[in-house]
């Protein structure tokens, strides 16, 4: 009776994602609760790969179109800070479902069929792109950000799962196997940014008008000193529509694929549950506060900063690094941007302004690829130097680059600077994507997508705070910002990190206990 009731719990946590206990005669049932086929270990095992491998390459195509175009936003609808604006409305609308909708989805229709809906999302922005305007850009806009946070909440959901199935087969401890999954994932992942910045760069790099710099225009490039009155005639060319749709039209069949390649090939691991959790039709109301909840965790609290800083330097890399805009008079006062006689849009600040707009495909390549390479050695090496030094050395280099952009002046004959800049702002964004992730995993394994929703909410926060103020204040204010909250978190992440090695949510001692029993925890 007691052995019944032992492998019924067991059952039921296994699918919750939360903490599972086993007895090892009962271990093939297990698995054969999360893959009806009764698969041999090794067969269960490559499958679990597999699966991470299906994820990670739907994102690869998904991003190829989603990254790029964002990448592109402040330059290609600079008119009336159309571009800022969709990508605040985005991250806006991420926030507003964080709150309620990966739980929701996830539960009714786990996690493959919520990624697929999630795409679906992404795809209608690549079409409102192709007649750009304040009708379409908006409600496309809002509509990706409703399908972003159930999006990467079910990926996060689904690696977990994965991560912790194979752990417990093999023995392992799960923070492990977790980490060197989102390695994998953030490795194929990123190089989305390789390949949709190449296809951006060769498709404008046809349209030879592009590529005229001013002089003028450059001596408005980089942190120019507020309070100075300045004067451009410059401006930066769009590319021809045609040629927009051109890529637009790449963008579109990437994402189209994705969403093929994900209901296709990727199983349905937790089917059963979310087939459970319908029939239960538990409370609106109590699914809807699940994100909520979690922030009675003071962890959750000290970590947010961390979090919001993610978004803080990522929109950076997306809304100032690449902006561009047309310069006419310009007057700065101390804290921002006013219009001249004749009105102004927003300023360019550093590859556009100096190189043009064919080459933020190229200088955003170098990111990508730097960021992917990066992901997949800190995702194996984070289990030899520990999270805390990898996230220390994030911030140094993060520090050393906001002190450059501080005092650099962007000048074309110094190329090599430009992709140096991204390649360390890449290296340093491939720690804060896997640990960052990794962390959430490891503190809430009972809340997993509570936690991931509140990591995606927060991370938006961060991405809205600085879309908001991007055509407000002059680009020095903005890097002291980013500072800021880079020191907050440099102080708050530390205490979590030591109450963590302290009272670890799971050691090895536990998940060694006894000879027939493991001890596995949901991470990430």
């Amino acid at each position: 009776m007691e052995t019944q009731r032992e492998g019924r719990d067991m059952d039921e946590d296994l699918h919750a994602g939360m903490w599972f206990l086993y007895d090892s005669k009962i271990h093939s049932d297990l698995f054969s609760k999360v893959y009806p086929e009764d698969f041999p270990e090794a067969t269960m095992l490559s499958r679990n790969l597999k699966n991470v491998l299906v994820v990670s390459v739907g994102f690869l195509f998904l991003f190829m179109a989603a990254g790029g175009l964002q990448n592109l936003q402040s330059s290609l609808n600079a008119e009336e800070g159309m571009g800022v604006a969709s990508l605040s409305i985005i991250y806006a609308s991420i926030i507003i479902s964080s709150m309620f909708l990966p739980p929701i989805m996830i539960k009714n229709l786990g996690c493959k069929w919520t990624v697929v809906a999630g795409m679906g999302c992404y795809v209608s922005y690549s079409l409102g792109n192709l007649y750009p305007g304040w009708y379409t850009l908006m409600p496309t806009s809002v509509i990706l950000g409703l399908g972003g946070a159930p999006l990467w909440s079910a990926k996060c959901t689904y690696l977990t799962i994965s991560g912790n199935t194979q752990a417990a087969a093999q023995g392992k401890r799960a923070p492990d196997v977790i980490n060197q999954y989102f390695g994998i994932f953030f490795f194929i992942f990123q190089s989305s940014g390789v390949w949709g910045n190449l296809m951006s760069s060769l498709i404008f790099g046809q349209d030879t008008k592009i590529a005229e710099i001013p002089e003028e225009q450059l001596r408005t490039c980089g942190v120019t000193e507020c309070g100075l009155v300045v004067q451009s005639n410059g401006t930066t060319p769009r590319p021809a529509q045609e040629v927009v749709q051109t890529l637009l039209g790449c963008y579109i069949g990437a994402g189209v694929l994705a969403m093929l390649i994900v209901a296709v090939f990727l199983d349905d691991i937790d089917r059963d549950r979310a087939s459970r959790f319908r029939e239960k039709r538990e409370p609106f109301c109590k699914t809807f506060l699940a994100t909520f909840r979690l922030l009675k965790d003071w962890r959750l609290l000290l970590v947010i900063p961390l979090t919001m800083y993610s978004g803080f330097e990522q929109s950076f890399l997306s809304g100032e690094y690449t902006k561009a805009g047309t310069l006419t008079w310009f007057r700065c006062s101390r804290w921002g941007a006013r219009p001249g006689p004749r009105g102004i849009q927003s300023p360019q600040n550093y590859v556009t302004c100096a190189l043009g707009i064919h080459y933020i495909g190229f200088v955003m390549m170098c990111f990508g690829a730097t960021n992917s390479i990066s992901s997949f050695l800190f995702g194996r090496l984070a289990r030899y130097t520990g999270r805390a030094a990898l996230m220390c050395l994030a911030a140094a280099t993060n520090l050393s680059c906001i002190i450059t952009f501080l005092l650099w002046k962007p000048d074309p004959k110094q190329l090599h600077v430009f992709f140096l800049l991204a390649a360390l702002w890449g290296m340093a964004d491939a720690v804060w994507q896997t640990q960052t992730n990794a962390l959430y995993g490891i503190l809430f394994p009972r809340d997993k997508e509570a936690a991931f929703a509140n990591y995606r909410m927060w991370e938006s926060l961060g991405f809205v705070i600085s879309f908001a103020y991007s055509s407000f204040l002059c680009l020095e204010y903005k890097l002291y910002i980013m500072l800021g909250v880079l020191v907050l978190a440099a102080v708050t992440y530390p205490i979590v990190e030591r109450h963590e090695h302290m009272h670890p949510t799971l050691t090895q001692e536990n998940a060694e206990n006894t000879s027939t029993k493991i001890m596995c925890q949901t991470q990430m």
